[in-house]
């Protein structure tokens, strides 16, 4: 086995949301445990929230794509569409960075969670996705969105996918597509950072964890905030979502945070009953792996949101929602009935992964 200690490896999340650097943590744990030395590149709100889950690691800043959105889900394609070539710019100048990074600090290993230009000929380099399926409006953008999808994938040595083979997956068409890249494939397993605890007891009814881009965040806040006050006989937990925010807010009978540790967390979505929360592919690999009873709000606009929602709900592994038809007492009441299904040992193997990451740096 190749000398860990002596090897130095890069990750770098994407910046469209925190969920692609909390799901990078399980990869970083890993690598810890054989001595890998770790660079994490990140921006500001990214480094704020792994500091206070992982030690031991050198941040860097690299620069996000920094994505605005609509606060219309009739736009939120169009936005994205029209911000194309300042994303095409940031990839070109992002694989720039990396051939500097790489002779100046003798990097071995690159893991790419969804940034295109970070690969390099010298060294191996790794993409990690659940989505090698873009969701679009139309079937011929959707083509051709995938096509160059593949173009950036096939630049890398390997293709990891945060999700199980099989028909008892989280991510249905956009983790197993009909067409696969060249790059070889790898299913990873879900990853996640929580743990059960079966041994807790239930503290809350109903937990809401609000995470994503503003301004759909700020506007589903104000909507679930009004809504509580019609809910009775409920005791409701509220995470905000924002790591970096420091004023607080009241609500009689409902119990808020700003954010909360990995620990806190942890237990707060293991003594509750039913979580609330988008159908980002983060918090649903970490709800599944919980086997927790849920109610997705899909981000509206947000097509890959919107499918895993719908996806999810046919299997009966969650119940899903529009934000703009939500009723919080409504869907308070179909949960209570509803019958959940859960999907068994979908979690990532540390030895399988290790396996993977070791033949690369041999």
């Amino acid at each position: 086995m190749a000398n860990t200690s002596s090897k130095t490896i890069l990750i770098a999340p994407l910046d469209w949301g925190l969920g692609h650097a909390t799901r990078c943590i399980p990869i970083i744990q890993t690598l810890q445990t054989q001595g890998y030395k770790i660079i994490v590149a990140v921006n500001k709100n990214q480094q704020q929230l792994l500091e206070q889950e992982i030690t031991d690691v050198r941040f860097i800043f690299l620069q996000g794509y920094e994505i605005s959105y609509s606060k219309s889900q009739y736009f939120f394609g169009l936005k994205i569409l029209t911000q194309a070539p300042k994303i095409l710019w940031r990839i070109y100048k992002e694989h720039q960075w990396l051939k500097k990074l790489i002779k100046e600090n003798k990097i071995d290993v690159v893991f790419s969670d969804n940034r295109f230009g970070l690969f390099n000929k010298k060294i191996p380099s790794v993409f990690i996705t659940h989505q090698l399926q873009i969701k679009a409006p139309y079937t011929l953008l959707e083509w051709v969105i995938q096509k160059i999808n593949y173009c950036f994938i096939n630049q890398y040595q390997q293709c990891w996918i945060p999700d199980v083979e099989g028909e008892n997956n989280i991510a249905g068409s956009l983790s197993h597509p009909k067409i696969l890249p060249k790059t070889p494939i790898h299913y990873i397993g879900c990853l996640s950072r929580f743990k059960q605890q079966t041994s807790l007891l239930k503290e809350y009814d109903v937990c809401i964890l609000l995470s994503g881009p503003e301004p759909q965040r700020t506007l589903l806040e104000q909507k679930l905030l009004q809504q509580i006050a019609t809910i009775k006989n409920k005791k409701i937990v509220f995470v905000r979502g924002l790591p970096s925010e420091e004023n607080e807010i009241e609500k009689d009978g409902v119990v808020v945070y700003n954010h909360l540790s990995h620990q806190l967390l942890e237990e707060v979505i293991n003594s509750s009953e039913l979580i609330i929360a988008r159908s980002g592919y983060t918090t649903l690999m970490e709800l599944m792996n919980l086997q927790k009873k849920s109610i997705l709000i899909p981000t509206l606009g947000q097509t890959e949101q919107e499918y895993l929602a719908k996806y999810l709900s046919s299997k009966n592994y969650s119940l899903s929602y529009s934000q703009d038809k939500f009723n919080l007492d409504q869907a308070l009441k179909e949960a209570d009935s509803f019958k959940y299904n859960f999907i068994e040992n979908i979690n990532f193997k540390p030895h399988q992964l290790l396996d993977l990451i070791n033949k690369l740096v041999q």
